[in-house]
């Protein structure tokens, strides 16, 4: 595996795989040691109690959040509003280019 392609960022948008959240998205809030992230969604995961995960057990996604990546860059912490943000601006983007037919469509019956 190149380990610049897997090597985690700050503020990054991961999809979990493996485990009880598998299927949800949640976003790097630190990078630990031996290959553990530290994640949080602002909705059941909350900052202040993220989940440690292992990172074989996340995919990573071409997406940063740059509102999460400068806040915890700059004070250390984040707020779960931002969090919840950059997960739905993850999720909303991807559907919007997947269903980008339809949404076409509805705007144009507006």
């Amino acid at each position: 595996m190149n380990e610049s392609e897997s090597s985690p960022r700050i503020g990054q948008v991961v999809r979990i795989v493996q485990g009880r959240e598998a299927g949800q998205y949640a976003v790097v809030i630190d990078i630990l040691e031996d290959r553990l992230l530290l994640l949080a969604d602002g909705e059941k995961r909350k900052y202040d109690r993220p989940k440690k995960k292992n990172l074989q057990h996340v995919e990573l996604l071409d997406f940063v959040s740059p509102e999460v990546q400068n806040s915890l860059l700059e004070t250390g912490r984040v707020t779960n509003g931002k969090l919840r943000f950059a997960v739905s601006k993850y999720v909303n983007e991807v559907t919007d280019l997947e269903k980008g037919d339809q949404l076409d469509g509805e705007r144009r019956c507006n």
